[in-house]
């Protein structure tokens, strides 16, 4: 961290605005005037962007040490080169011994400008914008084995790996792995008290050990370990975790992890929540998209534990389902027509005629691959079910005539859906601006966005990559991108994602009412 002077004690908003706060507790009177509920006051810790300086100091420190051992030690002399493929500095990163406080306090920094962000609510999502807040409550605690220690301990264990994967130092990634171990113990002591279990710190606290073991790619196949607590902890909270912005931000954290879960990996969720997405406000894009996913995840339990037998009464529960698809196809194109303009992609051509598309903001862009994602799973099943329905009453039965009819827009929806995730990749990982013109400078394959971006996007780019109804050439532009959320932005699980298969070929896998007749394919060329 560096001091960069005094800081201001006002409130949060009085600040943005550029005003003098009068600095009354609970609440400053700007704020009440202003018509806003004041934000509160920051704590002494203040975090900052200091990626650059990070890596710099890293490798600077690190070249230091290496010419002071070759001082002592011939066997580090000049001729010694690093393994192809890395620099000097990163080579030597390895043999340098972290310091307990100051690389502590630079992989929170760090960890916080590429995992947080507090954009303003009208335009866009935040993502874990509290925290660094919340984190300031509780550094100066020992890890006593409180809640607040709790929390601690998972923030260091998640900052310290992803500077750790970020500078390739292993004393970090040691050091992030005997924290992440005290952090599950102080968190299963938390849940053992009902009072302790149902607090942010504690909710938290799980979010975090979620972001660890994806940042390190450690999950259990593609099951995260953590999801039976996530599940847990939202019911156990119910809906007082919806009175304000903090829990509705880690609501939304864990609903979207949980039903990843259910439509690509098909897990069936152990604890009934959807009862609480149904109370947010639905004409908010984000929380209008969640409700869709929660509609389709319904319709997909349902369908894929139905196990027969076979008669009229099914056949014509079959039928229903594939009109309850058809509406939810409905809904979800509303979604996107009903959309603020700010919101809408741009259609732009780059420099060399590619056809892209672009956005006013990346994290808008990111919602939209998971809008996509969820529609071709939606297509995808209503495939599926029309293919499953033909095979038992005929595919030129004049009763389901109409039922049949939509198998071409259902594949034609899908390929659009793809091509538009692909036409996006640029713009997502920052290649292109929103003109779909180059950067004028660029550092190597990384990307130009921040972790969390190419986090949110994971699942859709995977899904959408493993779904195999793209082409060739799609498919290996998915799967890059996959790639370089993995090696460029240090995020392990992405790695894993981009050499797995994907599911099987039908999301209702062995299912015997919908699927009697085997695995079924439905290549889209």
């Amino acid at each position: 961290m560096v001091y960069g002077g005094k800081p201001s004690t006002g409130c949060y908003l009085c600040r943005k605005r550029k005003i003098k706060c009068d600095e009354a507790v609970p609440q400053c009177r700007n704020c009440l005037v202003y018509g806003r509920p004041c934000p509160g006051y920051r704590q002494d810790t203040i975090f900052r962007n200091e990626t650059q300086k990070v890596e710099q100091l890293m490798r600077k420190n690190s070249v230091v040490f290496v010419e002071n051992n070759r001082q002592r030690s011939p066997s580090l002399s000049p001729s010694t080169s690093p393994p192809s493929g890395e620099s000097r500095a990163s080579s030597s990163l390895s043999l340098y011994r972290v310091a307990d406080s100051g690389w502590d306090e630079r992989a929170v920094c760090y960890f916080f400008d590429q995992f947080t962000t507090l954009e303003d609510q009208e335009v866009c999502i935040n993502h874990l914008g509290f925290l660094p807040s919340l984190y300031a409550t509780c550094r100066d605690i020992g890890y006593d084995g409180s809640v607040s220690s709790c929390l601690r301990l998972a923030v260091d264990a998640t900052a310290l790996i992803t500077l750790g994967n970020e500078v390739k130092a292993p004393p970090l990634i040691i050091k992030a792995r005997d924290c992440y171990g005290m952090a599950i113990r102080g968190l299963r002591q938390a849940l053992a008290s009902k009072t302790q279990a149902v607090k942010d710190e504690t909710f938290a606290t799980m979010i975090l050990l979620c972001l660890f073991e994806d940042i390190t790619g450690e999950r259990n196949g593609l099951t995260s370990s953590h999801t039976a607590g996530l599940e847990l902890l939202v019911k156990l909270r119910g809906e007082s975790q919806l009175g304000n912005a903090q829990g509705r931000e880690l609501f939304s954290f864990a609903y979207a992890h949980n039903h990843i879960e259910i439509l690509a990996l098909r897990e069936k969720p152990r604890y009934g929540t959807d009862w609480i997405v149904e109370q947010l406000d639905s004409s908010d894009p984000v929380i209008g998209l969640m409700v869709g996913a929660s509609k389709l995840s319904r319709l997909f339990l349902e369908a894929s534990s139905y196990q027969g037998p076979f008669g009229l009464v099914e056949i014509e529960k079959l039928v229903s389902w594939i009109d309850a698809g058809r509406l939810m196809d409905l809904e979800l194109s509303r979604w996107a027509q009903q959309l603020p303009n700010n919101w809408l992609p741009l259609a732009v051509y780059s420099p060399t005629g590619e056809a892209l598309l672009t956005y006013q903001r990346i994290a808008v862009a990111t919602i939209w691959k998971y809008y996509r994602a969820v529609r071709i799973i939606l297509q995808k099943m209503m495939l599926e079910l029309r293919q499953t329905l033909a095979s038992v009453v005929g595919e030129h039965d004049e009763t389901y005539k109409d039922v049949f009819q939509g198998d071409a827009n259902v594949k034609e929806v899908i390929q659009d859906m793809i091509t538009d995730t692909c036409r996006s990749i640029p713009y997502c990982f920052g290649d292109v601006d929103m003109s779909g013109n180059p950067p004028s400078s660029s550092i190597n394959d990384k990307p130009r966005i921040r972790a969390i971006y190419g986090y949110i996007m994971l699942w859709p780019l995977w899904y959408t990559y493993s779904c195999g109804l793209a082409t060739p050439t799609q498919t290996e532009q998915l799967r890059g991108a996959l790639a370089r959320v993995g090696s460029a932005l240090g995020i392990r699980l992405a790695l894993v994602l981009a050499r797995d298969n994907g599911p099987p070929s039908t999301p209702l896998g062995n299912n015997p009412f919908l699927n009697p007749m085997g695995d079924f394919a439905f290549p889209m060329q």
